[in-house]
């Protein structure tokens, strides 16, 4: 079980969190919102608040942030509400691209967007131009550096015995499947894919084995790839960035591949 994602698309995507840390905050309280105006604020019965609460407290969002903006979405703080959009199209050389908003002004969204896609050579699409190419999958990361919660230090664990642990938790609960990281490199990351209705079974026994995860999310998992170098990835990093940024969007999924030579040169 190996090989099915490419980590370095994940990689620019983590880098991007990472940099813009109260802006993903902003976008998960904006998705648990949604989530528990639509089916309430009982994780127990609504499974898109429990997804979206755990994709918050991944990204180590505060609890109190985290609790005010179900409140917000159940109607005990005000009414917020937004919409959920997705729009497709193509960047760069062709590479697809599948955007995830959400929105309380429609012609604002798509306008910031055109925008963004126009000043890298690039067009948004009717819907359907490249959902054929993607499939929904969870999609679990995990870090070769675990943090210790007993001393507060992170930690590397020896990969043998995480790579047996991870294989077993996720394998048993489902999982379709897993990338290895390089063992060359000082701090990767396994990647575990697996159908949506096994993702929340997955997460369960990976955490129930005491191993960390570091992102977890339904994502959009594409069964082909384009490749794409030199400036055009360039621009395409450019134009994922920038559209990352926009307050609307919370997600973006491609189907870029990049040689990893290519993106140590791109960062």
């Amino acid at each position: 079980m190996a090989g099915h994602s490419k980590w370095h698309n994940i990689k620019h995507r983590k880098a991007a969190v990472d940099k813009k840390r109260g802006k993903i905050w902003t976008k998960c309280a904006k998705a648990i919102i949604v989530a528990a105006k639509v089916g309430g604020p009982d994780i127990a019965t609504n499974l898109n608040l429990r997804y979206a609460i755990d994709e918050a407290r991944y990204a180590n969002m505060p609890r109190d942030t985290i609790e005010r903006a179900v409140k917000k979405g159940s109607g005990e703080l005000g009414d917020e509400t937004y919409e959920t959009i997705r729009y497709e199209g193509y960047g760069p050389a062709g590479v697809a691209m599948i955007i995830e908003a959400l929105t309380n002004n429609r012609t604002r969204t798509v306008g910031d967007l055109r925008l963004a896609f126009s000043k890298y050579s690039s067009n948004l699409g009717n819907a359907g131009c490249v959902a054929y190419m993607f499939e929904p999958k969870g999609q679990i990361v995990i870090s070769t550096i675990q943090h210790d919660e007993s001393d507060k230090r992170a930690k590397p664990v020896p990969r043998d015995f995480l790579s047996e642990k991870i294989m077993e938790a996720a394998i048993n609960a489902g999982a379709d499947d897993i990338e290895e990281p390089e063992a060359t490199e000082d701090e990767s990351q396994w990647t575990i894919l697996t159908p949506v209705p096994a993702f929340q079974p997955v997460k369960d026994a990976i955490e129930a084995a005491k191993i960390k995860i570091a992102e977890a999310q339904l994502a959009m998992i594409p069964n082909m790839r384009t490749q794409i170098k030199g400036e055009d990835a360039k621009k395409l990093l450019a134009l994922i960035d920038a559209v990352e940024d926009l307050d609307d969007v919370q997600k973006v999924w491609t189907n870029m591949d990049i040689p990893d030579s290519e993106m140590a040169n791109l960062q």
